[in-house]
């Protein structure tokens, strides 16, 4: 599908590896530079798999539609909330088209400075002519903090 973003990836890894080499600097003396570095790289790896296995999962639910219609600007997520551990965020999907349609979205949650923590792919079904429907977005895993939503894309079809 055009217009899918890879360039988060870079952003991911960068603030992973940043995020490791500032919590390791309160190391033992025993660290060496190579230490240090070695478990920076896995950190920031670790980030990066994150990212790749969440966008993954809701690529290729995309990969499945046929002949969507890209309708992100129709899209509106309410406020972020918490239950049970995961977060989550109510979708509302507006039918600008002239018949029945169901929409896919994408949902990304981030922390309070925007740094990618999941991603998941909800349905609205079946939304009428020139109405609206809602469904929940849910990270697939537990988020704490200040977790923000955004709708990275969104299709009707």
């Amino acid at each position: 599908m055009t217009g899918y973003r890879t360039a988060p990836v870079a952003v991911v890894v960068a603030a992973a590896a940043l995020t490791a080499l500032t919590a390791l600097t309160g190391c033992s003396d025993g660290d060496t530079p190579a230490s240090v570095a070695s478990r920076a790289a896995s950190v920031a790896s670790q980030g990066a798999n994150a990212f790749a296995s969440a966008t993954a999962e809701a690529g290729e639910r995309f990969d499945d539609i046929k002949n969507g219609v890209d309708v992100k600007g129709d899209v509106k997520l309410g406020t972020v909330t918490h239950s049970g551990g995961r977060a989550a965020a109510e979708v509302t999907a507006t039918n600008t088209g002239g018949s029945q349609k169901s929409f896919l979205v994408q949902v990304n949650f981030t922390d309070g400075d925007g740094t990618f923590l999941d991603a998941v792919a909800v349905t609205v079904s079946d939304v009428p002519a020139g109405g609206s429907g809602k469904a929940t977005a849910r990270s697939n895993r537990d988020l704490s903090g200040a977790v923000k939503a955004e709708v990275d894309r969104a299709v009707r079809y």
